[in-house]
């Protein structure tokens, strides 16, 4: 997945603090020159630094605690992303792209379907990606603010398929991250990631080791979920293990 493909026309003018400007990207574009050292440095702690905030409080958090934690002023994350709608779209983006990779690797390298899924989950829940996960992908199949179920037409194929076969409704995954202004509102890669799980679904479950009624959406929010965010990493790794090991448990089909 091309990152600057979706942010082609945003870009921002850098300015030294000598005086000298420098055209800079803003979020990861083509740049028409190279960025100092010192700016790819402070480029670098704001995007770490808004994985980890926005990890723990979500995309409604401000940029003031996105620059606080990266230890720059709140201009300079400005200077790089003119709103905080333009960095919440590059870390979404990042986090879908990671998960649609890491799925494709546990396509190719696990023959096993079971095998497959579970190792996509292991690995997708160790990196912490689903804290950052875009709300759009959390709510497929969700239900609308009126309570009135979305359109058959706006689920993915596998959830399609497990209500049309009998299967158990949707997990409402409504709920995960409230809905703001600045979450992230455009496919950002959510498309490609829907696909390759899908696969990971289909394969599983048409060898009979997920039940029938699990979609893409379950999935998804196992990932989401299963990454608890503790202070302390060794307790978070522990708490995400035993979690995931219980959920997996859930998934799995009784015949198995």
């Amino acid at each position: 997945m091309n990152i600057s493909d979706f942010h082609g026309s945003a870009t921002a003018l850098s300015v030294e603090s000598n005086g000298r400007g420098i055209a800079a990207a803003t979020h990861g574009v083509g740049r028409s020159t190279p960025l100092r050292v010192d700016a790819q440095r402070n480029l670098e702690h704001v995007l770490r630094a808004a994985r980890e905030v926005f990890g723990e409080l979500g995309y409604g958090a401000p940029m003031e605690d996105v620059a606080r934690r990266a230890r720059v002023g709140v201009g300079t994350v400005y200077r790089r992303f003119p709103s905080k709608d333009v960095l919440v779209r590059r870390i979404a983006e990042e986090e879908t792209a990671r998960l649609t990779e890491q799925a494709r690797t546990a396509l190719g390298q696990e023959e096993e379907p079971w095998e497959a899924l579970s190792c996509f989950l292991r690995t997708s829940v160790a990196s912490g990606a689903g804290r950052l996960l875009p709300p759009q992908v959390l709510r497929v199949g969700a239900a609308s603010e009126d309570g009135a179920e979305e359109s058959e037409t706006a689920r993915v194929p596998h959830q399609r398929q497990a209500v049309a076969t009998g299967g158990a409704p949707d997990l409402r995954v409504v709920g995960i991250r409230p809905a703001i202004e600045d979450e992230p509102s455009d496919d950002s890669g959510a498309g490609a990631l829907l696909e390759v799980v899908g696969r990971l679904v289909d394969r599983a479950r048409e060898a009979g080791e997920l039940r029938t009624d699990v979609t893409v959406a379950d999935v998804l929010l196992v990932i989401a979920t299963a990454a608890p965010a503790l202070p302390d990493p060794a307790q978070q790794a522990a708490a995400s293990t035993r979690l995931l090991d219980i959920l997996l448990e859930g998934l799995r089909s009784r015949t198995v």
